[in-house]
């Protein structure tokens, strides 16, 4: 069995990112495999025997000089990550590290690392960063490629945060740490949607170095519910890249139930602008309220404006059963069978959002066969599909 080192800027259930990262580390381990955590300190971070070798946690809130110096310094040379990731690979011993998110609170800096240690790295794509210094491919509310062949365009219109000294940063850390640096340094880069490869394909990335693996999860807690109930729900982020804005706007005047689970910059703004009986904020829910809403929905809407790569509410959404109304753009597409596991609808398109919705409650009526969505979504998303492809990819024995 292989020995995996696992890198992630986080180590506790925060997005994406975190849950493959948990999610693999428990996949690995149960597969027989010796596993090992790098990642930074963090308050709520879960417990680890590995959390001895994490360097300082990085408060970005913080106006301290300290925090300030080792925010501007960590993604370009970051002397404590080089120390201690040297030294859990001295005492680990390796055989591949799996990268994840990395920038910022860590470094690209340990790729470059176990690269010279001539030890095997697969990185893990999560967001648009190698390609776009904001992360997200969006500007103004709309997609934004520019970056792809200048990334002077990250500072001309200061993406990051809206400031430019936030944004020099970023460019800086693009051309420092540029594409033919990581090509070199990184055996395989994992692209969980065809369509984020095909963005790092457009970008100069080598198709060759680039494999699809989408994300999984663990079905075996995510049992199908057939008796569907009349309302719809949206789960996510309350942030303006994930256009619930255009789902408001075309529930509001729709008489089906809408359930709101999450919370986020816009939250208390859109309950103020959207007070219709219909339309129900719930808030942060637990992992296992929000399941249990989203079996008993009739389907769950996904209204993004930015590129998704691989959602993990989509493929949740179809593992229990249901159907799935998502906006045409990203990764999105890649998941929805049309008229068989929910619909598509143009990004921003209100009227054609509402007639879609008012589609999906007369398509997916009570005799709809869920359990047909659940099982085939089960099947092409479970651990064991996710593991076999995995290891092709690290070019080990199952």
């Amino acid at each position: 069995m292989a020995k995996i080192l696992i890198i992630n800027k986080f180590y506790y259930q925060r997005g994406g990112d975190c849950t493959a990262t948990l999610a693999l580390e428990k996949l690995l381990m149960e597969k027989g495999h010796e596993v090992a955590i790098f990642s930074s300190r963090h308050p709520q971070n879960l417990p680890s025997k590995w959390e001895g070798y994490f360097p300082s946690e990085i408060d970005l809130s913080s106006p301290s000089f300290k925090n300030i110096f080792s925010a501007l310094t960590r993604p370009f040379y970051p002397r404590e990550v080089k120390r201690r990731f040297l030294q859990l690979i001295h005492d680990f011993q390796p055989d591949i590290i799996h990268a994840h998110n990395i920038h910022s609170y860590l470094s690209p800096y340990v790729v470059k690392l176990a690269a010279k240690e001539g030890i095997k790295v697969v990185w893990t794509l999560h967001d648009y960063k190698l390609i776009c210094p904001a992360y997200t491919c969006l500007r103004d509310g709309k997609p934004c490629e520019l970056c792809f062949t200048d990334k002077r365009y990250v500072i001309r219109h200061k993406c990051v945060k809206n400031s430019l000294s936030a944004s020099i940063i970023a460019y800086l850390e693009a051309m420092v740490w540029n594409r033919k640096k990581l090509e070199k340094q990184t055996n395989t880069f994992i692209s969980p949607s065809h369509f984020l490869k095909s963005k790092m394909v457009i970008a100069g990335y080598n198709v060759d170095k680039i494999e699809v693996l989408h994300n999984f999860i663990p079905t075996e807690k995510l049992q199908p519910y057939l008796q569907k109930g009349d309302y719809y729900c949206y789960v996510g982020r309350l942030s303006p890249e994930k256009g619930v804005d255009d789902l408001l706007k075309a529930a509001k005047n729709l008489s089906h139930p809408l359930y709101i689970i999450g919370s986020g910059s816009e939250a208390e703004r859109l309950k103020k602008e959207y007070p219709q009986e219909n339309i129900y904020f719930l808030g942060h829910q637990s992992p296992e309220k929000v399941i249990e809403m989203v079996q008993k929905a009739r389907f769950m809407v996904i209204p993004s404006i930015w590129y998704e790569n691989n959602p993990f509410s989509v493929i949740e959404s179809l593992c229990v059963g249901t159907p799935v109304l998502g906006a045409n753009i990203g990764g999105i597409p890649e998941l929805i069978e049309v008229g068989k596991n929910g619909f598509l609808f143009t990004p921003g398109d209100i009227e054609e959002l509402k007639q879609k919705i008012t589609d999906c409650f007369q398509t997916f009526d009570d005799s709809y066969p869920f359990q047909d969505i659940a099982d085939k979504a089960r099947d092409k998303f479970s651990a064991n599909t996710f593991y076999e492809q995995l290891c092709n990819i690290y070019g080990i024995q199952q």
